[in-house]
């Protein structure tokens, strides 16, 4: 009962304290309402005002003992004064029937005679205060937690021990941590008082420091919580003399882990004993502490750590270390610092309209973070569509109702403990103005009702009001102008909805004055709104527009994305990726698709898998992949997961280092320099380099060097003079050895160069000047016995002193850049080594003016200086060749003439390959040397055109450089996103705009396209925005059918053959409005009030295929087409009836006469023949007899035999005069003769001499259907078959043609249209067979393969027509029995009437004129 007093006290204490907190509360009310944030309130203002409704006193987290009282204090302030209730874990106590507990007058809870045992804790638990005033709202305080300490119950108990004088002592007392401060020990059964030598722990244990003789005694801990003390078992301390004898370093405590509360203090326990007495000190986060100046820490007994009012920085790992001189002991534990919620933003006070989204702002922080919780008028809110927790903490009210006015508190709650902050709600009449309040308590959709009002008509309702896009989760609404303001340029709109069935209705507002349309977001799909629309202008709200119900689409179910993705690898081409099953999705899932793609590239590849791994093999060594998986449902794909990454394994590189290069530095020892291998074939990371070499006439005896790391060159000492070795490098990685290089070689000097001395002059000097700098060049000294470091160049206007650049000793040119133009230079040149600088050689230039570009060369020798003529040069390098590797790597490889046969280098020369790109003009050169016959050029640009070449140093003899060669890197996708977007709109269509840019910089290929993405949201995901597609490389495109007055944003990316390249800056562009772009004077017409806009999924808006515009010129090339066919088939009608009247007297005229072919070849000379234009381009061959026997036919004839030689024509069309113009006939009958040879009497035929070139182009190889029924002529017409004909090298009548007489093969140039193409011959009408099937023929022009036998094929030439032509190949068909013969001759020779031959050109020449006419519109 010994605490009872002082809960007396207690009580009395926090009694006095609440009377001044309650007057303090009284006489000032102007406070409390300054913290409520009430605006000022002016006389007469019809404006509710918040009412300050807060709390003075919180109840605090209190510990009691059984049996004991307790007061949990509470008070708050409010006028009128409010009720005040308790909660006990949640629920409301009822105090009028309670005998223990009671309510007091200032609100506080009374608890007399706390109950608590092992089965009923009846009072202990978490207390909250409700204070509630009627027709305002409710409150509630923060929860206080009542602990009940229980019984008492010992952990651990002392024990006997006992301790060296001067040392320290602990005794265990370990008891409930609620008891702790309980807890009390005696000495011999009298009290002990605590002081610097003698502590108790947080956990009870006593601990006595420099233990002296009084110490010793029993001992024993009391716990006197409430009822009866408990006493411990008593236990003796003996303390022992000095033994003067070491004794081991040990911990009797140890400090632990600990966590506490910023403000609390804590003590780290830290005990040591031994012989000689250790001494303890504190370390934290490796820091010493100096607890001897700080105010906050201090050592106390035995060595423990005391720190009070505890911060955030004091946490961290202590280190208690402990030393007698001997040995050092050391022990650690982690001091974790906790923070009680702090609210660094409190909700604020808030009026608003019915309908409007407000949002109440909460910002917390404590340690560990806070969790927030939001209460209304006392009760939870919970979560849902119309209330949601955005931003983490703050609370979203969507469409108020007049039941939400109230009073909302943010409770933010951690392990420490909780807090809160409320604000009140106030919803107002819609023809009361908001007063100006801090905009951040209100939505973007609510910010425009802030204007006061004034008096005057109100606008009628908005018409037509329609949704024209519905979506799953969106809406558009558009509407016309109310009738009462038809032009509406002042109006602002409101849209209010609302869920069918729901009474909370919500609020959209356009953006700006003028605007007729919204589009609500956040909907659920499948679900059935009611719109309506109001218009405000600067007297209030109008009338609404009456309700509009439109259902959202449904929302297809696809599978969500597969949960817990793994990728691991298997081997070092091989990846292995599982996954689970999605947790959602509408249907069974059908399959997978894993899309996995090597970091760095931009190609993602994917497989389709049925189950949930897969193995993905193939892959490359020791690279980084990322994978993803989707999968699919009936519906399609679903959502994908997120990227996992993981690299293959490493194994041993794929290739041999690059680039090796040896330097003989002296007799014993040469310098190896040598590239890693290409990125792509390290395989891991390279670990470090093998040297293996060996002397050239012993290759069995091996030596090895490892070089580790990074190095790139060795140095190998300790060889023998004037040998030579081969040597090779292999890379290494963790797995173990790649490939070696091939062996090179390298002879060591006989004799070490001479360095006690400097160098010699160099033997030349050259100097080219230019406009800006000089290219200096030179050659080493004459003497090369002493060694040569580098090359010093001083120069300077006027003075070669002004700068000095030195150059590795190899080098043989250097260029002096950032010179001025016009300016007189002196230039010095001299060699040196580890002695000195030797004698300069001195020459001077003048460097030119801007103006001058010529590029004469100045190469001035200094005759004092060098009286020993250039060395004579070297042979260059030749069959430079460029092997294009990537998109930035060309290997370049040549010959060199100076080296023996099998190529191989064994003296000390060195190559020096120079490249540059023609782009710019004014790129200079970039060299490298190496030391082998090729080398590797990296890091070029893109598609771009490079020239190398190369020359050869032997000593101080160098080649000029060789011839160049050529190579262009590959293709890259575009680096950089298209420059200068700009966007105009179209004159006179303000709903076109054009679209214009410049192609990227780099560009890393021909562009094949463009993609411009636009869209109204500049924030939407990039599948959201609106594509068009450029194909080609145009650099503008209109856009047809934009909104009008509606900004849009536009993007544009390039594409060429290897991809896409990154976007351009999003650029902004506002159609013009609807007056402004209807033309001069006039204005959009009305549409009327039955107009309904186009639903989702009609024509597109933008660029519509559809368009008027479009659909008549659909309509116009669909009539011309049409027209142009009948004009077409009707000349062909007319043709064909001509052609049937002249076969008619063709085949009664060969009937007459067999050898009628020669009645008019006496008079054939004396016909001047028409214009060349009209007749040169139909060739065709003079038949020949044909034999009856086909084997000399097979056997003599010139006509080539393989398939590819000649191949038949196809013959079926005859009434097709396309068809027939562009076809060779080849072997015609008497029914395929032609009017225009029917005609032609007087016209001389056309002989062609062959030759033996072969063809040099094709035109057409068709195959043909020789199935030519007999016709008629071949009853009337007979004639005998020459057997001879087959071996005669001439035809019929050729030496009555020929001038010369010879008898070599001819070919007849028949009529052709004016217009077709000297090389299209064409297809021949059916006819009987004039020729063995066995036999193929070919078109005139047909394409021989290079590897064709040409002895089958013989040009032709046209030899008579007075003028040079190229010759043509021409094939010689067999010759055709007599009667043919004889007809074909015959037909030869007729021709056209001079009159009616013209008349029929003028009319075909319209017709082509027409037809190219209407091509061309």
């Amino acid at each position: 009962m010994a605490a009872e007093p002082g809960a007396r006290r207690l009580l009395n204490i926090s009694s006095f304290w609440l009377c001044c907190l309650l007057l303090l509360g009284r006489r000032q009310p102007g406070a409390a309402a300054a913290r409520s944030g009430s605006p000022p309130q002016s006389p007469g203002a019809s404006i509710r005002t918040f009412t300050p409704f807060y709390f003075l006193v919180e109840p605090v987290d209190t510990l009691s003992i059984r049996g004991s009282s307790v007061i949990l204090n509470c008070s708050a302030y409010s006028e009128p004064s409010p009720k005040i209730e308790w909660k006990k874990d949640g629920t409301f106590l009822n105090l009028v029937s309670d005998d223990r507990r009671q309510l007091l007058p200032d609100g506080s809870l009374f608890i007399s005679n706390v109950v608590h045992s092992k089965h009923n804790k009846l009072d202990e638990g978490y207390y909250q205060c409700v204070a509630t005033v009627e027709s305002l709202g409710t409150i509630v305080s923060r929860t206080a937690k009542l602990t009940v300490a229980g019984l008492p119950r010992f952990v651990s108990q002392p024990e006997p021990s006992s301790a060296y004088a001067g040392n320290s002592a602990i005794l265990n007392c370990d008891v409930n941590a609620d008891l702790v401060p309980f807890v009390r020990w005696e000495q011999n059964r009298q009290p002990i008082l605590l002081d610097d030598r003698v502590i108790k722990l947080s956990s009870g244990t006593l601990v006595i420091s420099n233990v002296t003789e009084g110490d010793e005694g029993l001992y024993r801990c009391i716990v006197e919580s409430g009822g009866p003390p408990k006493s411990s078992d008593e236990a003796e301390l003996k303390v022992l003399p000095d033994p003067e004898v070491t004794s081991n370093l040990m911990f009797l405590k140890q400090p632990s882990s600990l966590v506490r509360v910023i403000g609390q203090s804590v003590v780290l326990p830290c005990v040591a004993s031994g012989l000689p007495t250790p001494t303890v000190r504190w370390m934290k986060n490796e820091e010493t502490l100096d607890t001897e100046s700080s105010e906050r820490l201090v050592l106390l007994a035995g060595g423990s750590l005391g720190i009070s009012d505890i911060t955030e920085d004091d946490a961290g790992t202590y280190f208690c270390i402990a030393d007698n001189g001997n040995e050092t002991i050391e022990a650690q534990a982690e001091l974790t610092v906790q923070a009680q919620p702090e609210f660094l933003k409190q909700p604020a006070n808030i009026y608003a309209h019915e309908s409007m989204d407000i949002v109440f702002e909460c910002e917390v922080t404590g340690k560990p973070t806070p969790t927030v919780k939001w209460v209304k008028n006392g009760d939870m809110v919970i979560p849902s569509d119309y209330f949601k927790i955005v931003k983490e903490h703050n609370l979203q009210v969507l469409g108020l109702v007049k039941s939400d006015e109230g009073f909302y508190q943010c409770i933010a709650e951690n392990d420490v403990g909780n807090v809160q902050a409320g604000a009140q709600l106030i919803i107002l009449e819609h023809d009361v103005a908001i007063p100006t309040l801090p905009p951040t308590s209100l939505t973007s959709a609510t910010t425009d009702h802030l204007a006061p009002a004034t008096t005057g008509p109100l606008p009628s309702a908005p018409r037509d009001v329609v949704a024209s896009l519905v979506s799953t989760r969106f809406i558009k609404l558009t509407w016309r102008t109310p009738a009462s303001d038809p032009h509406g340029d002042n109006l602002t709109y409101s849209v209010f909805y609302t869920k069918e069935g729901i009474a909370r209705e919500r609020v959209e507002n356009t953006s700006r004055p003028g605007e007729m349309q919204v589009t609500v977001q956040n909907l659920m799909p499948a679900t059935v709104y009611i719109f309506r629309v109001t218009a405000q202008n600067k007297h209030g709200s109008g009338e609404s527009s009456a309700p509009l119900r439109v259902e959202t689409q449904p929302e297809v179910q696809l599978p969500g994305p597969a949960p817990n993705i793994r990728a691991y690898t298997s081997s070092p081409t091989s990846i292995t990726v599982t996954w689970e099953t999605p947790l959602s999705g509408n249907g069974e899932i059908q399959n997978y698709k894993l899309y996995y793609m090597e970091k760095g590239t931009d190609k993602e590849q994917d497989v389709d898998v049925a189950s949930l791994s897969y193995t993905i093999n193939g892959l490359k060594k020791y690279t980084e992949y990322s994978f993803r998986v989707v999968a699919y449902n009936k519906h399609g794909p679903g959502v994908s997961t997120q990227d996992v990454a993981v690299r293959t394994l490493s194994d041993v590189p794929g290739a041999a280092p690059q680039n090796l290069s040896l330097e003989v530095r002296n007799s014993k020892s040469v310098m190896i320099h040598w590239q890693p291998p290409p990125p792509a074939t390290q395989n891991g990371q390279i670990t470090g380099y093998k040297i293996r070499y060996r002397k050239a006439s012993r290759k069995s005896d091996v030596t090895e060097t490892l070089v580790t790391g990074t190095q790139l060159s060795q140095l190998i000492e300790g060889l023998d003079r004037g040998t030579e070795y081969n040597f090779r490098v292999a890379a290494l990685t963790i797995n173990g050895t790649g490939p070696a290089t091939d062996w090179l070689s390298a002879e060591t000097f006989e004799s070490d160069l001479d360095e006690t001395r400097v160098p010699e002059v160099p033997s030349s000097l050259h100097v080219r000047p230019l406009v800006t700098s000089i290219v200096v060049s030179w050659t080493p000294p004459e003497n090369q016995n002493i060694v040569v470091r580098g090359y010093a160049i001083g120069y300077g206007i006027g003075s070669p002193h002004a700068q000095t650049i030195k150059v590795d000793y190899k080098q043989r040119y250097y260029t002096i850049e950032n010179l001025d133009p016009s300016s007189h230079y002196v230039i010095t040149l001299k060699a040196f080594n580890n002695v000195g600088e030797g004698i300069p050689l001195y020459e001077s230039a003048v460097t030119r003016p801007h103006t001058d570009t010529s590029e004469v060369d100045l190469f001035v020798i200094n005759a004092p200086y060098t009286p020993v003529p250039d060395p004579t040069p070297m042979m260059p390098p030749v069959g430079v060749q460029a092997s294009i590797l990537s998109h930035d790597t060309i290997r370049i490889t040549w010959a060199d003439n100076s080296l023996p046969k099998h190529q191989k280098i064994t003296d000390s020369r060195y190559y020096t390959v120079r490249w540059k790109t023609n782009i710019p003009a004014n790129t200079k050169y970039k060299n490298a040397n190496a030391t082998t016959l090729n080398y590797l050029v990296t890091g070029l640009k893109p598609n771009t055109l490079y020239e190398f070449s190369v020359m050869v140093t032997k000593g101080r003899r160098s080649s000029t450089w060789s011839m160049t060669a050529h190579g262009t890197t590959f293709e890259l996708v575009p680096t950089s996103p298209p420059k200068d977007v700009t966007v105009v709109s179209k004159e006179g269509k303000p709903r076109t705009i054009i679209v214009n840019w410049q192609p990227p910089s780099e560009a890393n290929g021909k562009i094949t396209g463009y993609i411009i993405y636009y869209s109204t949201d500049v924030n939407a995901e990039i599948h959201d925005w609106v594509i068009e597609p450029v194909v080609g490389n145009r650099l503008t495109h209109q856009i047809q059918e934009l909104t009008l007055d509606t900004p849009y944003y536009f993007k544009i990316q390039a594409r060429n053959s290897k991809g896409m390249g990154p976007m351009s800056e999003a650029v902004q562009f506002r159609t013009p409005k609807a007056s402004g772009s209807a033309g001069k004077g006039s204005r959009l017409p009305d549409l009327g009030s039955d107009y309904k806009p186009p639903m989702s999924g009609s024509n597109s808006p933008h660029g519509s295929p559809t368009s008027p515009l479009d659909s008549s010129i659909l309509l116009v090339i669909i009539v011309s087409v049409g027209v142009i066919t009948i004009v077409v088939v009707v000349i062909i009608a007319v043709f064909c009836t001509r052609r049937t009247t002249s076969h008619q007297k063709k085949k009664r005229a060969a009937c007459k006469s067999v050898n009628g072919s020669h009645k008019y070849k006496g008079n054939s000379k004396d016909v001047n023949p028409p214009d060349l234009w009209i007749h040169h381009e139909r060739l065709e061959l003079k038949p020949i007899d044909k034999s009856p026997d086909p084997n000399p036919i097979m056997t003599d004839t010139p006509i080539p035999r393989n398939s590819q030689d000649i191949t038949p024509v196809d013959n079926s069309m005859d009434s097709n005069i396309h068809q027939r113009r562009n076809s060779y006939r080849g072997h015609e009958s008497e029914d395929s003769m032609s009017t225009l040879a029917g005609r032609r009497g007087m016209r001389p035929k056309m002989m062609m001499p062959f030759d033996s070139q072969p063809p040099q182009q094709s035109v057409r190889n068709t195959p043909s259907t020789d199935t030519m029924p007999a016709s008629s002529s071949q009853t009337c017409c007979t004639d005998h078959q020459d057997p001879e004909g087959a071996t005669s090298s001439s035809y019929l009548a050729s030496s009555q043609e020929e001038d010369s007489g010879q008898s070599l093969p001819t070919a007849h140039v028949r009529p052709s249209h004016p217009l077709k193409s000297f090389a299209v011959p064409a297809i021949p009408p059916p006819g009987p067979p004039t020729y063995d099937p066995a036999l193929p023929s070919t078109p005139l022009l047909s394409q021989q393969a290079l590897n064709h036998h040409v002895h089958a094929v013989k040009t032709a030439s046209i030899g008579t027509l007075g003028r040079s032509r190229p010759p043509m190949p021409v094939v010689v068909p067999s010759a055709p029995e007599v009667q043919e013969t004889t007809r074909m001759l015959e037909d030869s020779e007729s021709s056209y009437e001079p009159d009616e031959l013209t008349k029929e050109m003028a009319h075909l020449e319209g017709l082509m004129k027409d037809l190219n006419a209407i091509t061309t519109a």
